[in-house]
């Protein structure tokens, strides 16, 4: 049923002539009656009837006309709603790992509860392999994801990233371990050749840019243990289960130390994905913006905050 022939019953209803519904809408008169004749076979049964001269809705008709002004008017609602110009309104679904989502789209919560009353933000915590087949699957509208430098996301033409923030890592490790005069990220890499290696649980990012530095060192790692949390991690290196990438910046336990990795250099980089053709939709354009304008505005994220958990 297309609304079209829809709009045209409710002006036969409002102007009662097919000349004067074929002026109104810019058509002629023969459109006009061979539309409506297509929407009384496609609803089965007679919507117009012969009075005199002129034409008149049967009872059914009258009653689709009723009908179709309700449905009319919902599309038009529907069309400012999604109007790239128009107010903020409807539900959100944001899929992001756990440091975007507290360090950058919590803080943005309040406010928006404030300014646009009508938008809702539903949030799942994810990895970015399961945030990206939210958003294909359409169960997500936003995904907040990441990469490492030394280990690229593969390009989706179907979806459309925009640059959050960057942060540094480095490589967590024993407090008492000597790496005071190591040249470079490889000679670090390479003092630990013999010590097994911690990855994130979740996603592979991490265990790529360890395999390629380790390569590059001159050795396999042995990569024994998953943990997708920082302060798990930490604790590991605590009682000597290895050493594992974490990110500069957070406070660390007595025992561990950060060792910053200068060159090559691991950087984490941030993104707010989502699908092309949606990208002018109102809460998405917002909410993508505010993300935008908030880690332009502080750089980097908070060094108190675990920046992904090596899976948070």
């Amino acid at each position: 049923m297309e609304t079209r022939r829809l709009r045209l019953l409710v002006e036969l209803s409002r102007l009662g002539s097919m000349r004067a519904v074929a002026e109104a809408v810019g058509t002629t008169t023969s459109t006009v009656s061979q539309q409506l004749t297509v929407l009384a076979r496609e609803m089965g049964a007679d919507l117009i009837e012969p009075d005199g001269r002129r034409v008149r809705l049967t009872p059914a008709g009258r009653r689709l006309a009723e009908h179709a002004a309700v449905i009319l008017a919902a599309v038009e609602s529907a069309r400012l709603d999604l109007a790239p110009d128009s107010e903020p309104n409807g539900t959100l679904r944001v899929a992001g790992f756990a440091t975007a989502v507290r360090a950058h789209l919590l803080p943005l919560i309040t406010d928006l509860a404030e300014s646009h009353p009508g938008l809702h933000i539903l949030i799942r915590e994810h990895e970015p392999a399961e945030a990206l087949e939210l958003l294909s699957a359409d169960e997500a509208d936003l995904a907040l994801t990441y990469d490492y430098n030394l280990a690229p996301s593969d390009p989706d033409p179907a979806l459309h990233s925009t640059a959050l923030w960057t942060a540094s890592w480095g490589l967590g490790v024993p407090a008492h371990a000597d790496v005071a005069d190591a040249a470079d990220t490889l000679d670090v890499f390479a003092r630990f050749r013999t010590q097994d290696w911690i990855v994130n649980s979740r996603n592979t990012a991490d265990e790529t840019v360890i395999r390629t530095l380790a390569s590059m060192a001159g050795f396999t790692p042995r990569i024994t243990h998953q943990a997708d949390s920082l302060d798990l991690v930490q604790g590991m290196i605590t009682v000597g289960l290895g050493v594992g990438l974490l990110p500069i910046g957070i406070p660390t336990v007595p025992d561990v130390r950060l060792v910053p990795l200068t060159g090559p250099r691991v950087t984490l980089r941030a993104y707010a994905v989502a699908r092309h053709g949606r990208l002018a939709w109102p809460p998405l354009a917002l909410v993508t913006d505010l993300l935008v304008q908030r880690t332009a505005a502080t750089a980097a994220p908070p060094a108190d905050v675990a920046t992904p958990d090596v899976g948070d």
